[in-house]
């Protein structure tokens, strides 16, 4: 019974390192992910608290509650959002 529990343990490691060979060599070859502008257009005053860009947008979050929509390349405004939670 001791034979087939480090077998198997064996077995089970050697596949657990041969995945973590796969998902590192996946990880390391995907495409490298679109740079972000160097200048976004926002108001003037606007402090920007987080920036995330989604398919063909950018999304960018103020200090004063708004959420500014992007075109893909930061130029100009596409939407605007106000949040109205509680401070």
């Amino acid at each position: 019974m001791l034979r087939r529990l480090v077998t198997t343990l064996t077995v089970v490691m050697i596949g657990g390192i041969v995945l973590i060979v796969a998902l590192l060599w996946m990880r390391l070859n995907a495409p490298p992910a679109p740079a972000f502008p160097e200048t976004l257009a926002l108001p003037e005053g606007a402090v920007p608290l987080a920036v995330t860009r989604g398919d063909g947008f950018i999304a960018v979050v103020t200090e004063d509650r708004r959420i500014f929509i992007l075109d893909p390349d930061g130029r100009s405004i596409v939407d605007e959002v106000t949040i109205g939670m509680p401070k």
